[in-house]
């Protein structure tokens, strides 16, 4: 059953969600975590943007389709036959597919950079990557406090010896730090209108 929520006016928003493929060390709500965080971005109008794996980015992805809304897969792969059998990465619920040919790296600047903020919800290494460049890109970056993993550590990291970031926003609750990380994008988006 899809909601009937979607605000058109927020569309040109996309929000990337980087989590954990293996999500075993996650939370033990991080499935439904997820697909609340999916479907509160589709319920937004927003775009998801996700890096097309399994485990947060796939039930991300199954969430905001559940909700009605539109979401993008950024593949490592070259091309599907590639996604699906080399990567072993799903093809379903992706509304578009872009194959980056990147590998895991590449792929991760490339939908940083694409989206207009980054929420992380659990997370390894790969989510930390995506984090950094996020933070060195200033994009605005929701994090899903007591998802576990890498999302558990970026209060800790984000208070070192760094350029400080007024850009991080944190919430545990999965709509709350949706509507604050849109709320964040709109009003940065206003600033840059002529």
């Amino acid at each position: 059953m899809q909601d009937q929520f979607i605000n058109r006016n927020t569309m040109q928003y996309e929000i990337a969600v980087s989590g954990a493929a293996e999500i075993s060390h996650c939370c033990d709500k991080i499935i439904l975590l997820s697909r609340e965080v999916g479907k509160a971005i589709a319920r937004q109008g927003c775009v998801l943007v996700t890096g097309a794996t399994t485990g947060v980015p796939y039930f991300c992805a199954e969430g905001c389709k559940e909700a009605g809304g539109f979401n993008i897969g950024f593949s490592p792969a070259t091309s599907e036959a590639a996604h699906v059998k080399t990567y072993r990465l799903p093809v379903e619920p992706f509304d578009v597919m872009v194959y980056t040919g990147s590998d895991y790296v590449g792929r991760d600047i490339i939908m940083t950079k694409s989206s207009d903020a980054v929420i992380i919800i659990c997370g390894r290494i790969g989510t930390l990557h995506e984090f950094a460049t996020a933070f060195e890109c200033r994009k605005i970056i929701g994090v899903l406090e007591g998802s576990g993993g890498t999302a558990d550590k970026i209060k800790y990291i984000a208070k070192g010896h760094y350029r400080v970031s007024k850009k991080i926003i944190y919430d545990r609750d999965p709509g709350k730090l949706v509507e604050k990380v849109i709320f964040a994008v709109k009003k940065e988006k206003q600033k840059i209108k002529i």
